[in-house]
């Protein structure tokens, strides 16, 4: 996504069935029109090895899933907004999500996730791992485990980055279109010297600013120990939590902080994860790394 809270583009909908497009649909309307956003629904037709991806296409298309796209479309389309599907052939899920937004010069992707423990070497499950490794666009992972409820207020934890910054701008779309009250929240360690605090209290001030049009947006900045339980204990009070992936602790995998896939597999309500695409690839940051 631009900075540019108005800006065209098209948001990338993977769905399974229609439990998943009934959980992710009220947050792709937001999104898209708040953003003047196209929404592409798509579906990933997986076809194993001994299969060739035509005969695929021939023997393991339902009729149902075709069904289910349609209905996506028009549900989306009665609320005045741009929407079409495709159905993408593919040797796995992952594979075939990267490849949808690659071709179809996709601005971000919305996946739902429905928040199951962690397995060895896997943090959220092991296609959504690969299309935020892999994707070249902005991703939102909701956790879909119940439906959303009716949003009234918002949670967005803030520590700074771009993470944040995609967070924020998902969050502003979702209290936009809902007429929702914002809370910001930093969470301070006991030990943080005065310096950190007022860096903290700039921080929110600052991004308060980037909700234009919101009807209520309140700052709070709180001292705990446990920061990922401290926003955690917050959601409970909230109908939606919007985060960042998070910098501070063990990166799993390289994909989320500790804190972020904490907070987003235990809270509260319904829970959204950003993660900002890094144009710059891995290798080359590792290269940069070593020149310092």
């Amino acid at each position: 996504m631009s900075n540019d809270s108005r800006s065209n583009g098209t948001l990338l909908v993977p769905v399974a069935n229609e439990e998943t497009v009934e959980r992710q649909l009220e947050t792709a309307v937001d999104l898209a029109a708040d953003r003047s956003y196209h929404v592409r629904f798509v579906y990933v037709l997986v076809v194993p090895d001994q299969l060739s991806l035509v005969d695929g296409r021939r023997y393991l298309l339902e009729d149902e899933d075709e069904r289910m796209l349609a209905a996506a479309v028009r549900a989306v389309e009665e609320r005045g907004i741009d929407a079409d599907s495709r159905i993408r052939i593919a040797r796995g899920v992952a594979t075939g999500i990267v490849g949808s937004v690659e071709e179809y010069d996709v601005d971000a992707v919305l996946m739902g996730w429905r928040g199951r423990p962690p397995r060895s070497g896997i943090v959220l499950g092991s296609y959504l791992d690969r299309v935020l490794r892999n994707a070249p666009c902005d991703v939102l992972v909701e956790r879909i485990r119940t439906p959303r409820p009716d949003v009234s207020r918002l949670l967005v934890p803030v520590v700074g980055g771009p993470h944040d910054e995609f967070a924020v701008e998902a969050a502003a779309s979702i209290a936009r279109q809902q007429d929702a009250a914002v809370a910001l929240l930093h969470v301070l360690e006991p030990d943080e010297p005065e310096l950190e605090r007022a860096e903290a209290e700039a921080l929110l001030a600052e991004t308060t600013t980037r909700f234009d049009d919101v009807s209520a947006v309140d700052r709070t900045l709180i001292e705990a120990d446990d920061v990922g339980g401290a926003i955690t204990d917050r959601t409970a009070d909230h109908d939606v939590t919007v985060l960042g992936a998070s910098r501070g602790g063990l990166l799993r995998q390289g994909l989320l902080g500790t804190i972020s896939e904490g907070v987003g597999r235990h809270a509260a309500g319904s829970v959204v994860l950003a993660r900002r695409h890094d144009p710059v690839p891995s290798r080359l940051r590792r290269a940069a790394s070593a020149l310092w």
